[in-house]
């Protein structure tokens, strides 16, 4: 082989090595605008039912969910009460209310880092869900 040849097979692997680059770098922005390099669990961008070791459920969209720490934004919960004087009943009237995470006295944010450990699991949410249909509805996206 002179130097030509190898100059030529030389330039030709260069030529791969940057294909093989541009090709990557197409398929990590892909994937970050398409919300899979975060780690977004669902379809869409879907809301997820998050069952927690404390009996508590909240809703929300979840990301990170392999991490120790899996982030939940968008939240909501649900808030049952019940009346305190039934009228012509037995049992006492309840009453359940979707809440929006941030109103609380201690003023969270509208995001929960979440322990892993304390996820018993998730569920994805169908977009006719009743949850889901109030979520849209308290944001204005129902109507």
């Amino acid at each position: 082989m002179n130097e030509t040849d190898i100059e030529t097979k030389k330039g030709s692997s260069l030529k791969w090595l940057w294909l093989i680059v541009v090709a990557v770098l197409v398929v990590v922005v892909f994937m970050w605008w398409s919300g899979e390099l975060g780690n977004v669990i669902g379809a869409n961008n879907a809301y997820q039912a998050v069952f927690l070791t404390n009996d508590q459920v909240y809703f929300g969209k979840l990301s990170k969910a392999d991490s120790q720490y899996p982030v939940l934004r968008d939240v909501y919960y649900l808030q049952v009460s019940q009346g305190l004087q039934p009228k012509g009943q037995d049992a006492p009237s309840t009453n359940i209310n979707l809440v929006k995470l941030g109103g609380e006295l201690h003023g969270p944010q509208d995001e929960m880092v979440i322990n892993r450990n304390h996820i018993l699991f998730y569920e994805n949410l169908k977009s006719d869900s009743q949850i889901v249909t109030a979520i849209q509805q308290f944001k204005g996206e129902g109507q």
